[in-house]
């Protein structure tokens, strides 16, 4: 009798850790095609840049190949949550900065200067085995929580006490920081991806309902009668749609290096916290688990730091020619933002008034700019009429 009781509780024992299996590859493969899609749309802009057409990319095979393996991959990431506790996929996202990190010097052939080799290549090689390393952990000692997402405990865990109080209190954080970022101008990177973090956690509590209410309906334990499904499905739809919103936002004033690696902290963190108590996913889990878990997170959050640190940022091409160039010419700015030329005028580049009078003195000369990095080596340069004082006898 003890040896056939045995067996039953060994099989139970490996079906939670067989989906954690099968939501973890999951998870990490969605992340890495997503990288490796995002990095294929990234090389055709590149090459395409400086282009006369500026939706030329839609014509390239290139970009719709990374568009489907990006659908393909978000499609691997969603099934994810229907099988392993939220806890466990939402820190496995930074498998997607360790593939961009190394498809970026492979594929895109970004350059490393000799000078910035040690502060640079090593560190960034070091966060990718520190993120290995912390994403291992993450598997081994996730929580092994299960539970069908039917309609039922759905709504038992969206009416329990404990994630109420949480969603209060979240709601009031949410408002003061939306508050002090549109009322008192605070553009605080923290202040910006703590609005996306809150929503983002939401927005996985979401997803991982929907998900496993789908499979359940595909295993043939039908959900989608019950209302809860939509209501979960329209949250999930607004909560992604403001948190790109707010990631657009913050992408114009803040560096993408730096909005990658404190928004993977704050949105893991949050995401991890809300996972553990909508779902309960560290309920009956030993000291040694939790502790082993959040060493993994801790490991991870320092890997993708070092990762994004010295990434190199991207310059901006400006199309014309700033007057601070041009010797002998009054340095035109307000505010530290360059007058635009108007093309249109005799005296063109920062002219402020006609100065239609003194075209004898001022002969027009051209001047072409060369596109470094900006665009295909095909391109040609643009030329710019720059208008040089001679003087007059």
């Amino acid at each position: 009798m003890g040896a056939g009781q045995r067996g039953p509780e060994v099989s139970l024992q490996s079906q939670p850790d067989k989906e954690n299996l099968i939501g973890a590859l999951l998870a990490i493969f969605g992340h890495l095609v997503v990288s490796i899609a995002l990095n294929l749309q990234k090389y055709c802009h590149i090459r395409l840049a400086g282009s006369k057409d500026p939706r030329a990319y839609f014509k390239t095979k290139t970009w719709w190949l990374g568009l489907f393996l990006m659908l393909l991959g978000e499609l691997g990431v969603f099934a994810s949550y229907a099988f392993a506790p939220l806890s466990l996929i939402v820190p496995l996202s930074a498998v997607s900065v360790i593939a961009s990190a190394i498809i970026g010097i492979i594929f895109i052939k970004e350059k490393w200067k000799p000078k910035d080799f040690l502060r640079r290549y090593i560190l960034s090689f070091v966060g990718c085995g520190l993120a290995i390393v912390g994403t291992y952990l993450l598997v081994t000692f996730a929580p092994n929580s299960h539970e069908k997402m039917t309609g039922e405990n759905i709504i038992r865990h969206l009416v329990s006490w404990p994630f109420l109080l949480y969603m209060l209190v979240e709601i009031i954080l949410f408002c003061l920081l939306l508050y002090f970022y549109k009322e008192r101008n605070a553009n605080n990177i923290v202040v910006i991806l703590l609005l996306v973090a809150l929503l983002g956690s939401m927005t996985v509590v979401t997803v991982k309902a929907v998900a496993g209410m789908l499979v359940l309906s595909i295993q043939g334990n039908l959900q989608l009668d019950y209302p809860i499904f939509y209501v979960m499905l329209v949250c999930m739809v607004a909560t992604a749609i403001y948190q790109a919103a707010f990631l657009g936002q913050a992408s114009q004033m803040y560096d993408s290096s730096l909005i990658a690696s404190v928004g993977y902290i704050l949105s893991t963190t949050v995401a991890i916290t809300a996972g553990a108590i909508f779902y309960l996913d560290f309920l009956g889990e030993d000291v040694l688990h939790v502790c082993m878990f959040a060493l993994g997170c801790l490991i991870a959050f320092l890997g993708v730091f070092l990762i994004t640190r010295n990434r190199k940022k991207a310059i901006p091409f400006e199309p014309y020619i700033s007057m601070d160039a041009m010797p002998g010419m009054q340095n035109m700015h307000d505010k530290g933002m360059t007058v635009q030329p108007d093309l249109k005028a005799s005296f063109s580049y920062g002219a402020l008034e006609n100065n239609d009078n003194i075209s004898e003195i001022y002969a027009p000369a051209t001047l072409p700019i060369m596109q470094e990095e900006h665009g295909s080596r095909s391109a040609s340069g643009v030329p710019y009429r720059v208008l040089e004082h001679t003087k007059k006898e």
